[in-house]
Formats: structure tokens, sequence, C-alpha cells
């Protein structure tokens, strides 16, 4: 056989193949641990008295004892092993340098030197030549041999069995756990060779124990030194000196590699051991940055549900962990639930650290704080696709920036985009005021915020005095704001509900109002067992079925509720409600009159000033009779109409109106021929016959078809809705469908008109004086800064400058961060702000996740933040239908049969119905309409600040007035700021300007002297908001705009909005208030027999939409 070969084969065996190899080291290991332990034995049964080792080598040796200055040098060199220890050691000896031998040959590469040097080579043959030496000379085989050093090779041994045990299982290995085992061993080996070194050469000195030098090792060791066992001769002094001396140089440096591996893995954040994955439930979030707003309200959101507080939560994020991050995590409340791993998505072993494969959840959220938010999607996917391969049956919610990139992660359970619930919230908070709010509130789980009045009372520094019909008190709003914000969406099975499964077999509107009626819930819809699509209000023709799924608006759900305790008290209760009068109604006038009644709610808040209950119609005369409501009926009949917005919606749909041919709009109903992006929803809306050309969407330029150059040049009958962006993306679309949807009347379309660029010029010219709302979207370029929260700034000055000039716009807002909505209509004077944001602070130090729900902008739907819908995402992790049911309400799916989101207003007209539950009756026994909260405007008495105070310059022409209203010009100034830089640039040049006019002209007459000094001082005492709208004006002129729709005087300052989410039945209406409602689908309507007009512009429809069409 060749010599290579045989080489080879060894070599394979002994070194290349990873399981022999380990095999090999593990018994390699286990001869140094057994020579140690025989070393351990011969000590125990070796006496150093007895001298033995002289007879060999016919010595006279007695036992004498020890003096100090000399050393008797026998008992180190001589020791008592008997015959059988010998034969084993002497084996193990020979073993050992066989298996050494061999592997210094199969390891040599030319350098014969390299291989005899190394300190493991050397350290075996101190311990396994002198062996064999013995068994060719019997004299020496009680010499003295070190085996203890064999420790030393052990250490060595196991090492480089770790290593091997790695590669044989195919895993890799912990450095942390590597320098622990490195660390643990290297000091293991030093106490063991100092214990037995000292124990050896003390046998001619003090003769010690194992235990002895164990004990005097460790208190060395240690420090401590007490002092009761020590050295007797230089050699084991000098030992004990060589050993601390090697201590000091080794344990030093192995500590240092602990600490900096303990450093990186704190960063790095370890692992989440697979055990635990087995036993306990965890979700893993997988982010670009952490931040710790983004932080706290996934944590606050997630275990705000009872159900998850046993849940653990794993962040896995590239990035090293911040200051603020790390100390929150510190916290125990998260400490023992959050753990923190640095590393990537895309790569295995991070995804394998984090037990992604045994994960309940994975939530994918986007960095919105990139520059380029394309290139945030890009790494988003990339981690959805790497998460997707990685753990095939993990339940993905991811969310995206841009709508065009969603078709790519399209296979995740729930998809949250940005853009697409942004550009709908704001286009539905045009139509139906404080959308954003609404929704905002309806998927948090705000644990039903009660504002603390008493405290806001005494911030406030008022003194009325608190009641139920106190309506106008500044907490009174906050009271029902706050309670009202409780509400969230559950859900329920008909036939296990105590709330429906009276309705089966009822129509869906009789069970929405029986049940808000006696529970103070709103049905708003369903979902049949077999189908997945949920229905919002299916109308009164949809029977309900003991197996459908039915979808509220609640305090609290329903097996959290007290109603089912207290059933038959309940029932009890409204048997005495019950009418027992001898007249003989109608059945019809008791239903409705009964369906007035204001049932004892638990907690339902302030009642009206009329009692709890109303009094029955009267038979007598109709003067005095409150007039009464239609019942609503249990399974609809084929009288039931259509609702008034359908009549108003079919009219002349073949037709066009007047107003459509002067401004030469014909509109169709039909679907966009063309999708901006892959993925969105198809969605029934108001087109146009024919493509308008691209030249004539500019408004601000004319062209060969129209040569209008700005807004009021076109005429248009409704107000205007501008939209401030940076760019028209493709989310755009997802503004304009909602405002054009098909059961829109086309009466109140609303022309949009996109301001990309909004100097005072552009605004002027697209209409800002005379626009029914100004959308103005967080510009994507300033949403990244150095400082988080400056990311804002950009967009928080421009629009206050807009709030200053133009007081009676209506201005809603995106911004990048909820914290910054304190700064919208900013008034640094103003006393109840300040006290509102006290009593922000106090909320956000209770832990409260909606911390800035009081705010004034925020309460009126006036201002929004994205991140504020991050809690949708999250909340589908319980709430699996909670995007469906968003998407419905904003008009981002339509599907069939399924109700839309509007509102109507609160009229005098309509202020006999008096309260809320009277109103839901009135709906759904008319048009079928559920409605869902109201949006109430209340006057505001506020401080007096600078921006509220506006004079006439008419005022000051009489000059017997002059110094009264220059004082209180004077203490106005005074009250509310003292700075120079108060003072407008405009006030400071008008003065300039008088000034130098009085130096040029000294010599005029008395006429033109006072005519000056006039001048003088009225343009002095103008107000700021005079001087505002002077500029304004100026500038229309010049432009050559009529200034006549600049209404300088209406200011909506001193007004307050908020939002009542299913308000209790006896709730009063007020006037002007909003109510939101849930419509049903109008083409659910259309009769099936019998043609109609209806049914023909339908199949005119169908016919359009296959033409050419233009939004």
């Amino acid at each position: 056989m060749n010599e290579n070969t045989f080489k080879e084969r060894l070599k394979l065996f002994f070194i290349k193949n990873q399981r022999s190899s380990l095999r090999i080291r593990l018994f390699n290991f286990s001869l140094k641990l057994l020579s140690c332990f025989l070393y351990i034995v011969r000590v125990l049964l070796d006496d150093p008295t007895q001298g033995l080792g002289c007879k060999e080598l016919n010595r006279s040796c007695s036992n004498q004892n020890y003096t100090p200055g000399t050393i008797d040098w026998s008992p180190i060199i001589w020791v008592n092993r008997s015959l059988p220890l010998w034969g084993l050691q002497v084996s193990v000896a020979v073993i050992s340098l066989f298996e050494t031998l061999l592997l210094s040959y199969l390891s040599y590469k030319g350098n014969i030197w390299e291989q005899i040097l190394r300190i493991p080579f050397l350290l075996e043959i101190i311990n396994a030549v002198p062996f064999i030496i013995t068994i060719f000379w019997p004299v020496l085989r009680n010499l003295f041999i070190p085996v203890f050093l064999n420790c030393w090779l052990a250490k060595h041994a196991l090492e480089n069995m770790i290593n091997d045990l790695h590669r044989a299982i195919q895993r890799t290995q912990s450095a942390m756990f590597n320098q622990v085992l490195i660390l643990i061993s290297t000091l293991l080996c030093l106490i063991f060779t100092c214990i037995c070194g000292i124990q050896h050469l003390e046998r001619a000195g003090n003769r010690l124990t194992l235990f002895d030098s164990l004990y005097f090792c460790i208190v060395t060791f240690s420090t401590v030194g007490f002092g009761d066992v020590t050295p007797k001769i230089w050699p084991s002094k000098l030992l004990v000196v060589i050993m601390i001396c090697v201590a000091l140089v080794v344990l030093p440096i192995q500590f240092e590699q602990l600490a900096y591996l303990w450093m990186e893995r704190q960063k790095s954040g370890g692992n989440y051991s697979r055990y635990r994955a087995q036993t306990e439930k965890h979700v893993v979030l997988c982010v670009s940055s952490l931040k710790i707003d983004l932080l706290m309200d996934f944590l606050n959101e997630f275990y705000a549900h009872p159900r998850l507080q046993d849940y653990y939560v794993v962040i896995l994020c590239p990035t090293e962990m911040d200051a603020q991050v790390r100390r929150v995590l510190q916290i125990p409340m998260w400490s023992q639930r959050v753990i923190y791993l640095q590393g990537s998505a895309l790569k295995d072993q991070d995804l394998l650290r984090a037990k992604m494969d045994n994960a309940e959840a994975c939530f994918i959220l986007s960095s919105r704080c990139e520059v380029d938010r394309t290139a945030a999607d890009h790494q988003t996917i990339l981690r959805a696709w790497a998460v997707k391969d990685f753990a095939p049956n993990c339940p993905l919610y991811v969310q995206i920036l841009k709508p065009e990139n969603k078709f790519h992660i399209k296979f995740a359970d729930h998809v949250v985009c940005e853009e697409e619930f942004k550009y709908a919230m704001l286009a539905l908070n045009c139509i139906c005021p404080a959308t954003s709010t609404l929704i905002t509130l309806l998927v948090h789980t705000s644990r039903g915020h009660t504002a603390p009045w008493e405290a806001f009372r005494q911030l406030t520094g008022t003194k009325q005095t608190l009641n139920r019909e106190s309506q106008q008190s500044p907490e009174q709003w906050q009271k029902m704001y706050g309670r009202c914000s409780g509400n969230e969406v559950y859900h329920i099975n008909l036939e296990e509900s105590t709330f429906f499964a009276e309705y089966e077999g009822k129509s869906f509107t009789y069970a929405s109002f029986h049940a808000h009626k006696k529970f103070g819930v709103c049905l708003i819809g369903v979902r049949k067992e077999d189908n997945k699509n949920i229905l919002l209000n299916p109308g009164p023709r949809y029977i309900m079925s003991s197996t459908d799924i039915c979808f509220y608006i609640n305090i609290t759900k329903e097996e959290n509720s007290a109603f089912k305790k207290q059933e038959k008290h309940r029932k009890n209760h409204e048997s005495k409600l019950s009418y027992h009068g001898a007249s003989r109604l109608p059945v019809h006038s008791i239903i409705a009159s009964m369906g007035t009644v204001a049932i004892d709610l638990q907690d339902t808040g302030c009642r009206g000033a009329s009692g709890a209950t109303l009094a029955l119609p009267a038979e007598g005369g109709k003067e005095g009779r409150r007039p009464s409501i239609a019942p609503v009926l249990e399974v609809a009949d084929s009288s039931l109409h259509t609702c008034d917005l359908l009549s108003d919606q079919s009219e002349d749909e073949t037709t066009p109106s007047d107003d459509e041919v002067s401004a030469g709009f014909e509109y169709a109903k039909g679907y966009p021929p063309y999708s901006p992006y892959i993925g969105s929803s198809p969605t029934f809306c108001h087109l146009l016959h024919e493509k308008v050309p691209f030249c004539c969407l500019r408004l601000d330029k004319g062209c060969q078809h129209n040569y209008h150059e700005d807004a009021k040049a076109y005429g248009f009958k409704n107000k205007l809705i501008i939209v401030a962006a940076e760019t028209a993306g493709n989310g755009l679309y997802n503004f304009i469908v909602p405002l054009r949807a098909y059961y829109r009347p086309k009466k109140e379309l609303n022309p949009i008109v996109l301001l990309l660029d909004n100097p005072l010029d552009d605004l002027l010219r697209c209409g800002v004086t005379f626009a029914a709302n100004m959308v103005v979207v967080d510009k994507e370029s300033t949403m990244s800064a150095e400082e988080d929260y400056m990311a804002d700034a950009k967009t928080i000055v421009n629009v206050q400058t807009l709030f200053r000039l133009f007081s009676s716009l209506s201005i809603i807002t995106e911004l990048t961060h909820p914290a910054n909505m304190r700064f919208m209509q900013f008034r640094a004077k103003d006393c109840y702000s300040l006290a509102l944001s006290k009593l922000e602070k106090k909320e956000r130090e209770k832990g409260s996740n909606l911390a800035f729900m009081f705010r004034l902008p925020f309460a009126a739907g006036r201002v929004f933040s994205i991140s504020m819908l991050d809690t949708l995402l999250y909340q589908s992790f319980v709430k699996d239908y909670m995007i469906s049911i968003t998407r419905l309400l904003l008009g981002l799916d339509t599907t069939p049969g399924s109700g839309f989101l509007c509102s109507m207003k609160i009229t005098e007209e309509d202020l006999w119905i008096r309260t809320y539950a009277r109103l839901y009756q009135k709906l759904c026994s008319s048009t079928g309409d559920i409605p869902i909260g109201v949006y109430r405007t209340e006057s505001q008495k506020l401080t007096t600040s600078e921006s509220q105070i506006s004079i006439s310059v008419e005022e000051w022409e009489d000059t017997k007035d002059t110094k009264e209203q220059f004082s209180c010009r004077g203490n106005h100034r005074n009250s509310t700021s003292s700075d120079q830089s108060d003072h407008p640039l405009l006030r400071r040049k008008s003065m300039q300007w008088a000034r130098r006019l009085s130096r040029r002209a000294p010599r005029h007459s008395a006429k033109t002297a006072e005519k000056i000094n006039q001048q003088r001082m009225n343009l002095y005492r103008r107000s700021e908001r005079q001087e505002l709208a002077e500029l304004v004006k100026n500038r229309m002129k010049h432009l050559g705009l009529s200034p006549a729709g600049y209404d300088e005087m209406n200011d909506h300052q001193n007004t307050l909005s908020y939002i009542l989410i299913n308000p209790s039945p006896d709730t009063r209406l007020e006037l002007n208030d909003i109510v939101y409602l849930i419509r049903p689908d109008p083409l659910t309507y259309v009769p099936n027999a019998g043609p109609s007009r209806k049914d023909s512009f339908c199949n005119t429809v169908g016919q359009d939409t296959r033409e050419e069409t233009q939004l």
C-alpha cells in the first residue's frame, strides 16, 4: 500500500472527518481526565513518612523531622506508587504518547520544529516519557512525575472537542459560550495545578493534605489570606509566586475578552431559546430602526388585550439599541416580556435566533422617516420574502408605504398601505368632518378614557358648577368625548349573543335599532358563515341568520359586559315600562312611542332635561302632540322605498342638468378604465364621458381650450377642495375616488385642486378664499431630519401661516409625529390651550394610549398622523376584521351589498327628533341608515388674545375717544406680549414710512400735518388681524383677483368640535350636529321586476365603461 494513500486515510479518519475526529478528541479528553484522577488516587494513598524509593537505590533513609534551613529532597523526588496504579498510569501514558505522535505525524507540513516546540507536545513528552522509561528501568518506578499537568492538555482537548461538536451538528457555536468555557477551564487548571504543586512540594515541609492545599489556594487567590496555612520551604513559596504571576497575566486577558463579548451580546441581544419558543408564545417585530415612540405604541397596544399578557415580543432590528430604548426595556414590566435581537431578517441565522418558525406572528414595519420611501418599501418587501421563505406558516402583518409596491406582498395575511389609508382618510375628512379622529378612536384600545374634569377645572381657573345639565361648561365636552372614545368594534356569533340572538329571522335594521335601544350597542355589519366578505349595513332586506358573525360598536365586548348577569333584572324593568293604559291606540303608534323611551343603561352619561322617559302621544288635538316616528319593521316589505340619496342620485341620469351643461361637464357612472397601480380596488364612481386634455388640467395657465387662469374664473358651483402635496403620487388616486364615488350626489361633488407648491400667490389663484377645505399632506422630503420631531417643522409653520391669513378656512393637516399636534393652531397666550397641555401631560403620565386626544385640533379632526394607524395593524392580530372594516368605511374597498360612510347635518327642522334614540329609529324606519356617532361643535369662551382682537380704522376717527381707545390698546399690548418681535413687519414698515414722510415735509400746512398724523395713528393702531387682511387683499388686487370673497372677520377660533362615538340613546341632539351614518348600498334597492330609470342607467353604464372615460 502506498504510504501517501495510507497517510491520507489516517488523516481522513483522525482529522478531516468531523464525527470520527470528534470521537478521537473525546477519547483523548477522557484519557487526560483519567490520568489526573489516577494522580489524585496516588496522592491519597501515598505516605511521605515511609521514605519509599530509598530501598531501590540502596540508600539509608531515616525518618527525621524538618528543621529550618534544611530541605529533605527525598519526599519531593520519590513517591509511594503501588504496582497496579503504576501499571494503569503507564498504560495511559503509552496510549497518550502514541496518539500524540500519530497526530503530529499526520499534521506535519515540512517543519518538524513547529511540531516539537508546541506546548501541548512538550507537556505530553514530560508526562508520558518518564513512565515509559520506568518500564525498562524498574528502579525509577517510584520517581515523581508531574502528571497533574495533564489538566492543561485536557483543557486543550476540550476546546477542540467543542469546535468539532459544533461542526458535526452543523450549528454555529456561541462565542460567549466558548469564552466562558475557556475562562472556567483556565481558572480550574490554575487552581488544580497550584493545589497539586503546593501539596507535593510541602511533602518536605508542612506535609499538607490535598484539602489543606485547596484551602490555601482558595484563600490566596481570593486575596483574603488568613495566614493559618502557609508554605514553609522556598520551592513551594516560589511556586506560589509563579502561579500568582501567571494568574495576574492570564485571567485579566480572559476576563477582558469575556466582558467584550458580553457587551457585544448585549448589543446584539443574544438568542431566544428553542425551549422557550416551544413552551411559550411569542411574536416577532421586524423594523429597520427602532424608535422609542414606535416601540411604546406597539407595546401599549399589543398588551392592551387581556389574552396577550402571556406573549413575548422578540424585536429583530439591524441597528444597535439606542439609549432611550435600552432604558425602557430595563423597566421590569418590559424586561420580562421584550427581547431585543440585533440582526437582519434577511439572514437565516438571525431568523433562527428569533425562532421565527415557532412565532405566532411576524410584524414587519416600514421606516417612514426615510428620505427615499420607495427604497424603504423595497427593504420591507425583501424582509417579507425572507420571512415567508424561512417560516411559510408564520402569519405576516406587513406595513407598506407606497401603494404601487403592495402587490409584491399580496401573500401576507394582513397588509396596511400607508398612502392608501392616508389619502382616503383625508378625503373623507372633507365630506365627513373628523373622519380621521373617528377611525383613530375606533382602532385604538383606548380603555374608555375619561377626562379628569375636576383637575382641568382647577387648571383653567373656572369656578362653574358641574351638573348634568351644564352642557356649556368647559369640562362637559371632555366628559362626554372621553367616555365615548372608549367605544371599539367587536364581533360575536349571533346564536351565542345575548345582544342579537333574539333577532334571528329579523331584518338587519330592526336588529340594529332594537339592540341599540335595549343595550346601547350599535350593530354595524355582518358576515355570513360561508363568505369572507364583511357587509356594513346590508340594509333592511338582509335577514339575520343564526350563523352570522355580528360586528358592533360598544364600550366593551359582550363577553365582558354586565348585561348577561342583569338580563333577568332588565326584563322585569322593561315590563314595568310597558304601556298599560286603557286607550286603544294603534299597534304601530305604541311601538313607535316605545322606541323613544330612554332605557336605563349603565354609565350612559348625561340625560336630557325632559327626564328618563317620554310621554306617549295624546289622542287629543295634534297641536300638543309630538310628531310620531314610524316603527322599524321586522322584515322589509315591498312598500319600502330607497333612501333619499338614491332619489337624489338617480335624478335625470340620462339628461344632464342645466348646471352641468353650463359647466361643460357630462357625468356618467362606471369603473375607472385605468388603474394607477396594481392592487387598487375598483370603485364605481362618477366619470366624464370625454377625456379631458392634459393641458386643461393646469388651473393657473390657459390653453387653446379655455383661457381661465384662476379658480374663480371657472365659476364652480360647489366650494373647492385644495390638496397641498409635494408630488402627485399614485396614492392621490385614493383621495379622488372616495370623493367621486357613485353614491355621492352629483350636486355635492366638489372640485379638487392639487397644489404642488403653496406660495401666497398660488394659494390665491387656486381659490383658497372660497375653498371648503384645504388638505396639507406632509412632504416626504421633510420627513427625515437630524432631530426626529423636527420633521414636521416646515408643515407646522406653513399651516400656522395659513391659519393666521385665512382663519375661516378649514385646514386638515397630516403630521409625521402625533406629539407635534400641540403646535397646530398654536396660541402662546391662550390659558385654555395651556390647561389642555397640562392635561395631556397628566394623561401621558397615567399611561394613556391617546394622551393627545383632548387636544382641540385632534378632537375636531383638523390634524392627523398616519402613525396613529399603526395600531390598526397591531389590532389585526386579535381582530382580524379591523382592516377590512376600516377599508370599507374609508371607501378603499367596495363589496356588493355593503354600505358606505356618509354624514348628515341636523338643522332646525330636524330638532323635533330631540334625542339620538329617536334619530336612530327615524333613520332605520325611513332610509335604513345606521348612525354610529355625532360630530358636535360648541362655542368656546377663550381668553382675549391678539389674534382675536379686530379694531376698525373708522373707530379712531372720533378724536374724543382717542385717549380711551389708546389706553385699551396699551393694556392689550401689555397683556399679550411685550417683545418687539410680536410686532408684525408691516406695522414697522408703516411706522418707518410715516416718520420719513413727516421728516421730508416739515413745513406742511396744519391741515396736511393733521392728515399725516391721522394716517400714522391709524396705521399704528391697526390690529394684526387687519394687517393680515390688508396684506391678502392687496396681493389679490395685484394679481387681478377680486377681494370680494375674502371674509376677513369670519373667525372660527372661538369654537371647539369633538366626536361622540355611539352616544347613549338619550343624548340630546343640538343644532348643527353632524351625524355619521352607514348608508346601505343604493344598488341593492333596485327593483328586480319591471324596467326603471335605475335599470336603464345601469345598462348604459355597462356600455359606457367599455369606452374611454376619465375621472
